[in-house]
C-alpha cells in the first residue's frame, strides 16, 4: 500500500498532534536549516531548538558555560546577549567544535519544535537535500514536509527544496497518494530546476536578508548538496 506524502507551507499550517509517530522533514533554507547543518559539520555536539526565548535560560543554567553557544535571531537580527545570530557564515569550526548549540529563530525553530511529536524528524536545506532524499528511500511510511516559511507565509525557497527532495526520492514519478501540497512543490521544482539559485535570490526572504547585509548567506545557502549529513531530532537535540 502506498504511503501518504504531504507538505505544509508554513509552521502554523498543521496541528501538532497529526504528526505524532510520522516521518517529518523540516526545511528552512534561509537560514535555520543551513545554520544547523553548518554547525554540525563544524563538530557541534548537537543543536537544541528553542521556540521561546524564555526557554533558553532554564536550559543553559544546567550547562557548563564553556560548552555551549547561543545562536539566534528575531526578524533576521541577532538576539541581544547571544554569541551569534542565525548566519551560517558568522562562526568558525573552532566556535562549534564539541559545543552544544542553543538555537532560536523566527521561523525555523518554531517549525521544528511544533513538529517534535514526529517519530522521525529530519532537517533539510539545499545544502543536504540529496542526502535527505537518499535516507528517505530507506523508509516506508507516511511522509510530511514542513516548510518553515516566514511569519506564517510561504517561502518559495523552502518549497523548491522540498520539490527537489521529492523528485530525487521518487525519480520524478510521485505516488498516487501524494497530496496537493507536495505536488505543488514538485511542480515548482520541475519548472525551476535549471535556475534554483536565481529563484532563491529573487525570493521575498532573500530580499529581506539583503536589506540586512546578508547577501553572502543567500549565496551560501544555495549551494546544492554541500553536506552528506541528515540531522535528526532525538529527545530535543538535533544531531
Amino acid at each position: 500500500m502506498e504511503y501518504t506524502v504531504d507538505l505544509f507551507f508554513n509552521s502554523r499550517a498543521f496541528v501538532e498532534e497529526e504528526l505524532r509517530g510520522k516521518t517529518v522533514v523540516v526545511i528552512d533554507v534561509l537560514r535555520a536549516s543551513s545554520t544547523i547543518l553548518t554547525a554540525l559539520s563544524y563538530g557541534a555536539k548537537g543543536v537544541v531548538p528553542i521556540r521561546d526565548l524564555s526557554e533558553a535560560g532554564p536550559f543553559t543554567r544546567n550547562l557548563d558555560p564553556t560548552r555551549f553557544v547561543m545562536c539566534g535571531e528575531r526578524d533576521g537580527v541577532k538576539i541581544d546577549g547571544f554569541h551569534f545570530g542565525n548566519s551560517p557564515l558568522e562562526f568558525q569550526p573552532a566556535d562549534m567544535e564539541n559545543k552544544t548549540v542553543v538555537l532560536s529563530t523566527t521561523n525555523g525553530t518554531m517549525a521544528i519544535t511544533r513538529a517534535s511529536l514526529a517519530k522521525n524528524l529530519y532537517i533539510a536545506s539545499l545544502l543536504n537535500a540529496g542526502a535527505v532524499a537518499e535516507h528517505l528511500k530507506t523508509l516506508d511510511q507516511d511522509l510530511f514536509f514542513i516548510c518553515a516559511g516566514w511569519k506564517n507565509r510561504l517561502s518559495i525557497e523552502d518549497i523548491l527544496c522540498a520539490g527537489y527532495i521529492l523528485n530525487e526520492l521518487f525519480g520524478g514519478n510521485l505516488p498516487e497518494s501524494t497530496r496537493d501540497g507536495a505536488r505543488v512543490a514538485h511542480g515548482l521544482y520541475v519548472s525551476c530546476k535549471d535556475r534554483i539559485t536565481e529563484v532563491v535570490q529573487a525570493s521575498n526572504h532573500a530580499s529581506r536578508l539583503r536589506d540586512l547585509n546578508y547577501s553572502a548567506d543567500i549565496e551560501y545557502c544555495c549551494e546544492l548538496n554541500k553536506f552528506n549529513l541528515v540531522p535528526a531530532l532525538r529527545e530535543g537535540i538535533i544531531k
